[in-house]
């Protein structure tokens, strides 16, 4: 009964929402009446039931407010609920005094009783209700919103992280995989939540899953119709250079058991709620074991993956411009560009020459400019941020899990992205099951890159 209550409440304010009802801030007596409830959730008064109901309310109240309503809510949870100072002081006195006696576990177990917030509790709470994990997603990623300009936030933020990577361990997650039979819903959400490539239409989708390609995804218990990550692969007999190629709708469907390659072109996340939480390295292993069994041709497993900040990279560092572009480039280039276009004087006056992706429509000029920019490229591959890390964060992602940058593809993507990005090259990482966990201790111990010996001399060039 409990259970239906909590669900009738929460399809009504769906209903309210979809009826187009006006979100609202928070105060008056509406603020008083939340502040109470939040009290009551954190002091645990009533029995189950009671809980449930409290949470509903909250859930439903929430969810018709307006960002300002929501940033408000989330200031009294994180600032009226966090541990009690002069608690935790006394705490830690009594276990400083009581190290090295018989009292110190003791002591130990009240300093972390003291430490602990009511807010766990709050939304714990939360977590009962039937759509509550997505809830406490959806209510982190407003969270993520709101918490750069509001240090209070912070760590209520740290809490619910921590508590959000408990719960989507890669133990409880479900390993699917999606086909053209999928519910609709499901399928929506793919073409909704598709973050690399984009999905153009029904039938680019279902190109995207037919038999020569495959789509896996994570999902939740509790979140059965929310892909949390999903990866797309394609199943070729070669590594893939070009990824308008790779998705042309109209190009024969090739037989998946002839198969050598499989290319890992699109991972996604879905949801901003789960920021920090990392279960991608998981997808792409239970991925390659799944595909191995299915298809025992497979060799090469490996990425064709953008280069999303290149150019923003190489619009603040002229000096790479310098480096990859000498004066016998400059000649060549030249002697390509077309009449009404100005010559570039220096490497960095190539910049405006490049400004949009017209220049790779000439091909005499797009091979005058191919090797200055793959040198810009693999510089920029094998660039660092503070603390060692690459500076790509795709490159992060794959090198963190053993992969090794194995081949940069000049004009993989000539869409209009392509060329804002990264002036259309993009970058296969390749994963080598002989090589990963030498790569992962390298990585991780020292933040040394794995490279394939023509990317580091074309970066040294």
């Amino acid at each position: 009964m409990a259970e239906g209550i909590v669900v009738r409440g929460l399809r009504r304010v769906r209903t309210l929402l979809a009826e187009g009802a006006t979100p609202h801030s928070l105060e008056g007596k509406q603020l008083a009446r939340v502040r109470a409830l939040l009290h009551e959730c954190a002091s645990g008064i009533g029995g189950e039931m009671s809980a449930r109901q409290r949470a509903s309310r909250l859930a439903e109240t929430y969810q018709g407010l307006n960002d300002e309503g929501r940033a408000t809510f989330l200031r009294i949870v994180a600032t009226e609920f966090g541990p009690d100072p002069q608690r935790v002081d006394k705490a830690h006195t009594d276990y400083q005094a009581a190290i090295g006696s018989d009292a110190q576990w003791t002591a130990e177990s009240a300093l972390r009783n003291a430490l602990r917030s009511s807010r766990l509790r709050i939304l714990t709470q939360f977590n009962t209700l039937p759509q509550g994990v997505k809830f406490l997603v959806d209510l982190r990623a407003d969270l993520l919103h709101h918490v750069e300009e509001d240090a209070a936030l912070r760590s209520l933020d740290r809490e619910l992280e921590s508590r959000l990577s408990a719960w989507f361990d890669v133990g409880f997650l479900e390993l699917q995989r999606i086909t053209w039979s999928s519910p609709a819903a499901l399928l929506e959400k793919l073409i909704q939540y598709e973050a690399v490539h984009e999905i153009r239409s029904w039938s680019d989708l279902k190109n995207r899953l037919d038999s020569d390609r495959r789509c896996y995804a994570f999902f939740h218990p509790r979140m059965p119709m929310e892909p949390l990550i999903f990866v797309e692969v394609a199943l070729v007999d070669h590594l893939a250079d070009n990824v308008q190629t790779l998705l042309d709708e109209h190009a024969p469907v090739f037989d998946a058991q002839r198969a050598n390659t499989a290319i890992f072109y699109s991972i996604s996340n879905t949801q901003v709620g789960l920021r920090g939480v990392s279960f991608g390295n998981f997808l792409l292993k239970r991925v390659v074991d799944d595909l191995k069994r299915d298809y025992p041709r497979l060799v090469s497993f490996a990425t064709l993956s953008p280069l999303p900040t290149l150019r923003r990279w190489s619009e603040k560092t002229p000096e790479a411009w310098q480096h990859a572009f000498g004066p016998a480039d400059l000649e060549r280039i030249k002697r390509h560009l077309p009449p009404d276009a100005t010559a570039p004087d220096s490497a960095g006056e190539l910049q405006a020459l490049l400004g949009d992706g017209r220049w790779s429509q000439d091909a005499r000029l797009a091979r005058a400019l191919q090797h200055g920019l793959t040198r810009l490229a693999a510089r920029y591959l094998l660039s660092t941020i503070k603390g060692g890390r690459p500076y790509d964060p795709v490159a992060r992602f794959h090198l963190g899990n053993g992969a090794r940058i194995e081949r940069l593809n000049y004009l993989a993507d000539t869409s209009a992205r392509g060329h804002k990005q990264s002036y259309g090259l993009m970058v296969n990482y390749l994963y080598d099951p002989d090589t990963i966990e030498a790569n992962v201790e390298a990585f991780s111990r020292s933040g040394e890159i794995a490279a394939a010996a023509a990317i580091r001399r074309s970066a040294r060039d």
